[in-house]
């Protein structure tokens, strides 16, 4: 069974950085597709990012030139360097895996950006 396990979340100031990671056990995790979704009070879950196995990215607007997605597989995490962090940031971040058509989500971990 896919486990997730997200860290890195905090509390930032706007214009600050942070670094999500995300462990993953229990398959092949080089194997998967690796995503981060976020939601924030009061909105669906939004998603962010995607990595392939084989290194792709993808990213929505809200995500683009200021995310960034990464993966060490020998490591077995994925990680989201978020810059540039606006109030608007703040969310629960979730770590997803995706393979042959499942999908696994981590606990999430909270980021909040103060203004």
């Amino acid at each position: 069974q896919v486990q997730l396990v997200e860290s890195g979340g905090g509390l930032v100031q706007a214009g600050g950085s942070l670094r999500l990671s995300c462990a993953f056990s229990g398959s092949i995790f080089s194997s998967n597709a690796m995503g981060w979704y976020r939601q924030a009070p009061g909105k669906q879950r939004e998603w962010l990012s995607t990595i392939t196995s084989g290194g792709s990215t993808n990213y929505a607007d809200s995500a683009k030139g200021r995310f960034a997605i990464s993966r060490d597989n020998a490591k077995e995490m994925v990680y989201l360097q978020m810059n540039s962090l606006k109030p608007e940031d703040t969310a629960v971040y979730y770590c997803v895996a995706s393979s042959l058509g499942k999908m696994y989500w981590g606990p999430g971990t909270q980021v909040t950006v103060s203004s």
